[in-house]
Formats: C-alpha cells, sequence, structure tokens
C-alpha cells in the first residue's frame, strides 16, 4: 500500500500546475515581460499598467488543465490583444444560449487545439471543454463540429508549424516532463475528443 501511495503522490507532482508556472516563467518573463500565476478564482489576463511590473496571467485554482488553457490563450493572442484586459474577449458566462454556445466554440478551437499539443507535450491527457455546464438542458446542444474545429486546427499546425511562441513552450514543456514527440509527429484522433 505504501508503494501506491507513493505513487499516486509523485503523479500528482508531476502534474503540479507550480511546475507550469516555472517552465512558463522561464520561458517568457525575460523577453515577454509576462508572469503566469494560479490560485484565481477565476481565469484572467492583466496587462502591465505600468513599465515597472509585468504582465500577468492567472489561471483558476491550481488546476494543470486551466493552466495550460491560459498560456494557449495567451500564445495566440497577438501584441495589441496582449495589451487589453483578458484580451479583449467578451465571455458570456455559464448558462449560454445554443447560439452563444456555437460563437464561443467558434473562439475556441485554437487555444483549444494549442492546449492538447501542450497536453501531449506533458504526457497529461485533454479534455475538450465546452466551458458551459449550465446549458439549458432542453437544448441538445451538438459539439461535433466544435470537435472537428479544434481536430482540424492541431492538424494544420503540424503541416504549418505552431506559433511561435507555442513552440518555445511546447519544447520547454517537452523537456520538463521528459516527453520526445516533435508536434508534427503526435497523433490526434476524433475519438480522443470524444
Amino acid at each position: 500500500m505504501g508503494s501506491l501511495e507513493s505513487l499516486l503522490e509523485s503523479r500528482c507532482q508531476d502534474f503540479s500546475a507550480a511546475r507550469l508556472e516555472q517552465v512558463f516563467n522561464r520561458c517568457f518573463y525575460t523577453g515577454w515581460n509576462t508572469r503566469l500565476y494560479g490560485g484565481a478564482d477565476e481565469p484572467l489576463y492583466r496587462p502591465a499598467s505600468s513599465s515597472d511590473n509585468c504582465h500577468a496571467l492567472h489561471y483558476r485554482h491550481d488546476f494543470f488543465a486551466s493552466a495550460l488553457h491560459e498560456v494557449a490563450h495567451w500564445c495566440i493572442a497577438g501584441e495589441e490583444r496582449r495589451q487589453q484586459l483578458d484580451f479583449g474577449y467578451w465571455y458570456a458566462p455559464e448558462g449560454r444560449s445554443a447560439e452563444q454556445q456555437r460563437a464561443f466554440e467558434a473562439v475556441e478551437c485554437k487555444p483549444q487545439a494549442l492546449e492538447w499539443f501542450f497536453s501531449r507535450a506533458c504526457g497529461y491527457r485533454f479534455r475538450l471543454s465546452a466551458d458551459n455546464l449550465n446549458m439549458d438542458t432542453q437544448e441538445m446542444h451538438d459539439s461535433s463540429a466544435f470537435q472537428l474545429g479544434v481536430l482540424a486546427q492541431a492538424k494544420r499546425w503540424q503541416v504549418d508549424g505552431l506559433p511561435q511562441r507555442a513552440q518555445l513552450f511546447y519544447r520547454a514543456l517537452c523537456v520538463e516532463f521528459g516527453t520526445t514527440d516533435p508536434a508534427d509527429q503526435l497523433c490526434f484522433d476524433l475519438a480522443d475528443l470524444q
């Protein structure tokens, strides 16, 4: 029993979000003046308010997947977006209508595809997130278009290459977590998103 407990404890430490903070901060603090922080009730990106402080990317509590997801958003955001609170994105809270959900999914294909790459680099299971647990159950939502969009984006980045900051973070995660697959050789399958 003792060895099982130590194995589980070791596995939990493997996927400590604090580890992601260290990797992110090593990659992006000096060149991009940005730090990753956990412990937030809700994710938030806050641009630096002066040249004396840094941009802050906050993820929920100590959730590993939340940290990966917020980093994905940051890696995609261009210079102009990185100067805006929460990258200037709109956000409708849980309980979105079917139309609002489709709009949400349309903008989430890229960050979720990138999160999938990051998860693979860590050896962590990726779970597609509709981020709408309170959606009206009378409206059955078909997420197949969202799944196909995320899959298509992942495959597109395999051919075209990851964005610059995403590639840097992907490689740093591979080193940190001891994975070796180049991004263009990963296997992405629709079944993994269901």
